[in-house]
């Protein structure tokens, strides 16, 4: 957002150049020919833009201007986009921040600018009263998605360019759009085919979330660039060769694992970055005709497999069947000659173009009713969640991104038909794949022709044929067999349908029960009762009525006074207050950070369980209705969700120091077994660091050991210490935090 910073001592010639340097930048990364109609629309929207955001300044005390500039550059440059985007992407913060209005940005650009602008502009419109304003936010974020793709290209450029000049923001903002950042925007991207941008975003939010862990991978990464860079030389050079002998025209480069997938590895796998093994991938990349790029990397494979032995459960073959977001490449990981597993990605120029640019480069190399075919399938899918009235922002969110960031297998109908699904699908999604009447009424399915129960989970390749019978109807817990959003969606809405049918019934009986006490059948009367009852709505109401959930025959007779229904509210708990009235309490006027240690009369607090805080480590306070404020650990596994979605209920914290107080920690270890090891570690806790320990277990077999000590620390710093002295034991190979 633009901000005011004082200009005294900025030197505004300075300034000019340098935008003007950055426009022409721009103009070069422009890729296919830039007609001079082009050029002159391109800089028709920069004059407007830096006329619109001449007062503008970031928080960072830079122009406005950089911002767009950048933002188009991204477009143009990472993404492929055309001179449309580059121009929509100059002005994509005008008509939120200035006084250019959507008419004028359409009597000048034309219908599809204007279109993707206010597609961005709604984006940012979010309604600030919602309980969850993220999940609101991110609602809008996919409506604009099925109306024209490039808006949400665009979004995604913005968001890269905001996470690259993140350092400006307050620390509890960064945390915010960085959880948000890994949520929403890096899947999308994922899914969308931008790995690039995708493995940007992911790092750059984890530099936000852990830099010290950040900087840790990254500075173990800088380290062995050169041992690196000599083996893949070595690894490489029979590959090369073979290939001039073969005759093919071909690049080859290593290239390193993301930050954040290899920080991902170290926890999923709970190993440390020694032992990540894949710290790399070779890239062979060959320029073949279109007709011939399946052979020929096929071939490629062969050479590769002809010097270095393949795992044989490590085979990706997206060439054949490429992915939902149009990937295709080969994959295999091979023994290299010094033990080590290396993965090679073999793929033409075309696919490395559609790999490293996603849904863009299908504009290049196929037409665009292709293209539209392509997305159709996906787009479909979105517009039909969106046009259900019935669901909340938050369960949207949650059941578009089961399907829409699952990685995909393929089943097949009896006739052979071929259906996309994520993986963990079931039985009961893939019938609703199909149609939602053959899910509605599925009772089992036949899975490679046999019998196996609607929760059946599928695997890549499965034949299912789907068992019907008309006198089924969805039930709850099918909510619980589904992972697809249109399954969830079509189940959510018989549901309603059911209920609705139900609310019938049970609003005769209320219409009946009035008459017999006496009082008018109106809707004063229906609200009496639904207040006394505690019913949600007229409609909860008369559902629980017909359900039996409250039997108005069994209720004393209640005054009737001229008609009137006289009945008192029904009590509802302390912790049923509106949330709005809690975060006012805790939040106050002044709205400073919660300061865990001190006496807190207006709102109890708790340590999380899930991630067991202690005092040094960076924590955030998360309002509970009916609990109070729960303390978590800003990586504790949880945090992305609550800060994603429920930032109005994330409180600052910050720690009091109290060495008096003592926290419980973890420590797991593992190493070499050897004589007095057990001795020489509990000496290091208990005298040399002067730790109480409440347990500790060890486990020796074949010579490995694995320990764990539950401790009390009084800080993260102690605790540091305390890690830090044990894997100084040389027989200790791997130490860690645990959260329980």
């Amino acid at each position: 957002m633009p901000t005011t910073v004082d200009t005294t001592s900025i030197d505004i010639e300075q300034e000019k150049e340098e935008i003007l340097r950055r426009y022409r930048g721009l103009l070069r990364s422009v890729r296919g020919e830039r007609t001079t109609e082009n050029t002159r629309l391109i800089r028709k929207a920069f004059n407007i833009a830096m006329e619109a955001h001449k007062d503008q300044r970031r928080k960072s005390g830079e122009p406005y201007i950089y911002h767009p500039i950048a933002v188009a550059r991204i477009c143009a440059e990472e993404i492929g986009l055309g001179v449309t985007s580059v121009v929509a992407a100059l002005l994509h913060d005008t008509v939120e921040d200035t006084d250019l209005t959507l008419e004028d940005v359409r009597d000048i650009f034309g219908e599809t600018v204007a279109t993707i602008i206010d597609g961005l502009t709604k984006i940012s419109g979010v309604n600030w009263q919602t309980d969850s304003m993220q999940a609101e936010n991110f609602r809008k974020v996919l409506l604009t998605l099925a109306q024209d793709v490039r808006v949400i290209l665009i979004k995604l450029a913005d968001r890269l360019h905001n996470m690259r000049t993140l350092e400006s923001m307050a620390r509890e903002k960064q945390l915010k759009i960085a959880s948000e950042t890994l949520f929403l925007y890096a899947p999308l991207a994922h899914r969308l085919g931008l790995y690039n941008i995708k493995s940007e975003l992911e790092d750059l939010s984890l530099r936000s979330k852990e830099p010290e862990i950040y900087h840790d991978i990254e500075h173990r990464l800088k380290k062995g660039e050169s041992v690196r860079r000599r083996f893949i030389s070595r690894f490489i050079l029979p590959i090369r060769e073979a290939m001039d002998k073969e005759g093919f025209e071909f690049e080859i480069k290593g290239r390193p694992k993301s930050i954040y997938s290899i920080y991902q590895k170290m926890q999923t796998k709970n190993v440390t970055f020694d032992e990540v093994y894949d710290l790399f991938a070779i890239r062979i990349i060959v320029e073949s005709k279109p007709e011939l790029e399946k052979a020929d990397c096929w071939k490629v494979y062969s050479i590769v497999t002809d010097y270095y032995q393949p795992s044989p459960d490590r085979l990706r073959d997206w060439i054949s069947m490429p992915k939902a977001n149009g990937y295709e490449s080969l994959h295999t990981t091979v023994m290299s000659p010094g033990g080590k597993w290396v993965e090679v990605q073999i793929r033409s120029r075309r696919m490395d173009h559609v790999a490293e640019m996603g849904l863009a480069a299908h504009y290049r190399y196929k037409g665009e009713e292709e293209h539209v075919l392509a997305m159709e399938g996906m787009l479909n899918k979105i517009r039909e969640i969106l046009s259900d009235p019935g669901s909340n922002a938050l369960d949207f969110v949650n059941d578009f991104k089961l399907n829409l960031f699952n990685d995909v297998i393929m089943a097949f109908t009896p006739k052979g038909e071929m259906r996309n699904l994520p993986v963990g699908a079931t039985a009961l999604d893939f019938a609703f794949d199909i149609h939602s009447q053959i899910g509605r009424h599925c009772i089992g399915a036949k899975v490679n022709h046999k019998l196996v129960p609607m929760s059946h989970v599928l695997r890549n390749g499965d034949q299912v044929e789907v068992i019907t019978s008309r006198k089924q109807q969805p039930q709850q817990e099918w909510l619980n067999y589904v992972v697809t959003a249109r399954a969830r969606h079509k189940i959510k809405q018989a549901l309603r349908e059911q209920k609705r049918k139900l609310a019938i019934v049970g609003k005769e009986t209320v219409q009946r029960k009035l008459r017999a006490w006496g009082a008018k059948v109106n809707d004063e009367n229906v609200t009496v009762l639904e207040d006394h009852l505690m019913a949600s709505s007229p409609m909860d109401l008369y559902w629980k009525i017909a359900r039996e959930r409250h039997d108005l025959d069994a209720m004393p007779m209640p005054k009737v006074k001229n008609g009137r229904l006289i009945l008192p509210k029904g009590e509802r708990a302390k912790d049923e207050r509106p949330l709005e009235e809690i975060v006012a309490e805790i939040r106050g006027t002044q709205g400073g950070a919660l300061t865990i240690g001190d006496e807190l009369q207006s709102m109890d607090y708790k340590l999380s369980p899930c991630c067991h805080p202690i005092p040094g480590d960076d924590v955030f306070g998360f309002i509970t209705p009916g609990e109070g404020i729960r303390i978590h650990r800003v990586n504790c596994p949880n945090a992305v969700q609550l800060m994603s979605n429920f930032a109005m209920r994330i409180v600052k914290a910050r720690w009091k120091g109290k060495d008096s107080v003592e926290f419980l920690a973890g420590i797991q270890f593992s190493g070499i077994d050897a004589v007095g090891l057990v001795n020489r570690i509990t000496n290091i806790i208990s005298h040399e660091n002067n730790v109480n320990m409440r347990s500790i277990s060890f486990e020796s077999k074949d010579g490995i050991f694995e320990g764990k000590v539950m401790a009390y620390v009084h800080d993260a710093e102690h605790l540091h210490t305390l890690v830090d002295k044990l894997r100084e034991l040389p027989e200790v190979k791997r130490v860690e935090r645990i959260d329980h």
